[in-house]
């Protein structure tokens, strides 16, 4: 059966207006530079918003080897991938940021049915695992700041200059941090971060700043075809949230450490886990979950089957080949699943 292996895709970095993409050469051992190609869509089944695109696969991961994108396969193949699933339920990203990305938020699920018609908002997390001197994330507003107050950082951002940075918390970070970033709260990433990015599945991005770096914003790329009035009612004023947060020990027998990152104490829109392993194995006992290597290097084994993996790879588990493989070697794996 076609979907009895892990599934490997091709890789797909997506266009963006903001720049960065150099950390990714050595994540991914590649001849990766800075340019507007900073995001690798991870097993994807979601299609990105891109202002002017008629390419109906974009952000869409095509299976290695095959002509088969992933949303294609999901409908054919639906029970072996999903298992009792309606759809894969989480979009993966890697992520690398020359510059600061715009000011934004993102809508919670009411949010999303009323105006998108959608099910899924665009709740996110982080793993940051690299960066670049002064890395740093901006994550909710001071005290005190009010919405006249951010209105007029919108109006004013026409000229250019900068005038948001002051209204929100700087958080400086480091390899190893962990974010999560709900619904309606308003933030950025800064300029230097590669960061794995586990959220909703969808591209909603509300950003009312008019211009990233030196690229200006129209209208539908900032409030998404939205009145800017209705558009602003996806930033909660008053959001907060901790961060850095740190992980969940679920078990340790000293050669698999097993932690939780994100689970549903912080969200129930997705789940993120790791698993270190030190001559250890892992068995891959769930389902239509996608797997990161973001650390090291070892083997996914089993049923006759042995495939290397190291640092960036990814893979797809799907449903019907839970339970058959196992992680094997010294590495460290984020299990992302809905």
């Amino acid at each position: 059966m076609f979907f009895e292996e892990p599934v490997f895709f091709e890789k797909n970095r997506v266009f963006r207006v903001y720049t960065g993409g150099k950390l990714f050469a050595d994540f991914f051992g590649d001849d990766s530079t800075d340019g507007n190609y900073p995001e690798e869509w991870v097993a994807s089944s979601v299609r990105a918003l891109n202002e002017g695109s008629t390419d109906k696969y974009e952000g869409i991961s095509k299976i290695r080897g095959t002509d088969i994108y992933l949303s294609e396969a999901v409908k054919k193949y639906k029970k072996e991938i999903l298992g009792e699933r309606e759809d894969i339920g989480i979009l993966t990203k890697f992520i690398d940021s020359a510059i600061r990305l715009p000011v934004q938020a993102h809508p919670d699920k009411d949010f999303s049915r009323r105006y998108f018609n959608s099910p899924y908002g665009k709740e996110e997390s982080w793993i940051i695992l690299g960066t670049r001197p002064g890395a740093k994330i901006y994550y909710g507003f001071k005290k005190g700041i009010t919405l006249r107050d951010f209105e007029k950082a919108i109006d004013a951002s026409e000229d250019g200059g900068e005038h948001f940075e002051n209204l929100l918390r700087a958080i400086p970070v480091k390899t190893g941090d962990i974010v999560y970033i709900p619904a309606k709260l308003v933030h950025a990433i800064g300029k230097g971060c590669l960061l794995l990015e586990i959220q909703e599945p969808t591209d909603f991005t509300i950003q009312p700043e008019r211009y990233c770096g030196t690229y200006k914003l129209t209208d539908n790329e900032m409030y998404l075809g939205l009145p800017r009035a209705d558009a602003l009612k996806c930033f909660d004023m008053k959001k907060e949230y901790p961060a850095p947060l740190k992980a969940g020990v679920i078990s340790d027998d000293g050669s698999c450490l097993y932690e939780s990152v994100i689970d549903e104490k912080i969200t129930d829109s997705f789940s993120v886990r790791t698993v270190t392993l030190k001559d250890g194995e892992f068995t891959l006992s769930r389902g239509c979950t996608v797997y990161v290597v973001i650390e090291g290097r070892g083997e996914i084994i089993g049923n006759n089957y042995c495939n290397a993996i190291r640092r960036g790879d990814y893979f797809l588990m799907p449903s019907c080949a839970a339970g058959k493989y196992k992680l094997s070697g010294n590495m460290k794996v984020a299990e992302c699943f809905a």
